[in-house]
Order: C-alpha cells, then sequence, then structure tokens
C-alpha cells in the first residue's frame, strides 16, 4: 500500500515509524509517543481449524471453502455476543479482541460448545474442529485493522500451532487476569516454550 493511501491510525503510525528510521532520531521519544498514541490493554483470541490442511488437499478447494463458511455462520455471531472485536480472518484462522480475558473465555466456551453441538452428526471431514488461543495485556491496536505485541505472538503461537482440536490454550497473563470464569475446572501447565509468554495454560472445562 502507497502512504498517500493509508489513513488515520495506521498513516499515524507509519508516519511515527519513518521518523523513527532516520539517524538523529529520537527513539525513545518516538517509541513513548506511539505507545500513548496506540497503547492498551487488551484479550488477544486466535483460533484455528485442526487437521484443516490435511483436509483441504484430501477433499479440494470447494470443501475448503464450505468449511470456511460454515466456520463463520456458526461463530462470529457469538464473538459479537460476547463483545468481540474481529479484526482479521486469514484462511481458517481468526484474530478477535476482548476488553477482558474474562470475556475472551466465556466466548471461547461459546465457541467449543457451538462446534461440539454441530459437528454431533457431521461426516469427520465436515467438522468444525475449533483450536483457540487467548493472551492479554498491553499491545499496539491500530484502529481496527491491526494489533502488535507479544501476547499477540503468544495468542498466534497458542491457538494456531499449539492448540489440538477442542483445546482452549491461555498465556499466563491471561490466566492471572481472567478470575472465576464458570465451566473452568483447572488449568494445566504447558512445558512446551512459547515465545512472547513464560507460563502457557491448557484450559480444562465443562460444557
Amino acid at each position: 500500500m502507497q502512504d498517500q493511501e493509508l489513513k488515520g491510525s495506521e498513516a499515524r503510525l507509519w508516519g511515527l515509524i519513518d521518523q523513527r528510521t532516520r539517524p538523529d532520531a529520537d527513539k525513545p521519544g518516538l517509541d513513548a509517543r506511539i505507545w500513548e498514541l496506540f497503547g492498551d490493554d487488551w484479550a488477544i483470541m486466535f483460533t484455528d481449524l485442526a487437521g484443516f490442511s490435511r483436509q483441504t488437499a484430501e477433499f479440494g478447494i470447494i470443501h475448503f471453502l464450505q468449511i470456511i463458511h460454515e466456520q463463520k455462520r456458526l461463530l462470529l455471531p457469538l464473538v459479537a455476543d460476547h463483545d468481540g472485536i474481529l479484526v482479521k480472518i486469514e484462511a481458517d484462522s481468526f484474530l478477535i479482541l476482548f476488553r477482558k480475558p474474562s470475556r475472551a473465555l466465556h466466548a471461547a466456551l461459546a465457541m467449543q460448545a457451538e462446534c461440539r453441538r454441530y459437528n454431533a452428526d457431521r461426516l469427520p471431514e465436515e467438522r468444525v474442529l475449533l483450536c483457540l488461543g487467548i493472551g492479554y495485556g498491553r499491545v499496539l491496536k491500530i484502529g481496527d485493522s491491526d494489533v502488535y505485541g507479544a501476547e499477540v505472538n503468544a495468542a498466534s503461537k497458542l491457538g494456531e500451532d499449539t492448540a489440538k482440536a477442542n483445546e482452549i490454550l491461555v498465556t499466563g497473563s491471561a490466566r492471572a487476569a481472567m478470575g472465576e470464569v464458570p465451566g473452568i475446572t483447572g488449568y494445566e501447565l504447558i512445558e512446551e516454550t512459547i515465545p512472547g509468554s513464560d507460563q502457557n495454560f491448557r484450559v480444562h472445562y465443562q460444557l
């Protein structure tokens, strides 16, 4: 995208980033301005579908499009019901923001419950097998177009690479800020190292 096509928050951010590249730049001062403009605490949810690439290779692109359609139809109304903000969709993955980690976890439970209901009478290749990762912390939110930060990276790794079908994984920061959520029976420490988060947990839940 050309600079003249950028508007609002994106234009402001990249203008400051451009200033930061100059040899005489006051990087600490510019960084403070960027965080003041765009920094805030958000819960970040990444979703992914288990086995999706394999199924697409086996059943073809139209099958791919059908599952994407069904995922949107099933899950996006639940995101709205829990006051989530959909930032982007990339293939079978969603990036969603919530003001509070507890809202993100409530939404995750509702999404897993809806997938379980939907999958009950479906063929294996038609099931929506949801993987979820949730982080929480100070991030740079650029309008409604993108979000950056360590907890974003950790949530992405948890949801897209680490979680298995039907799992909800959370960072230590998200867990610490969640409080009591009905349906949660415990948290299991994940031994795998996740960049951006020192501790990460598998959520045990009942639907």
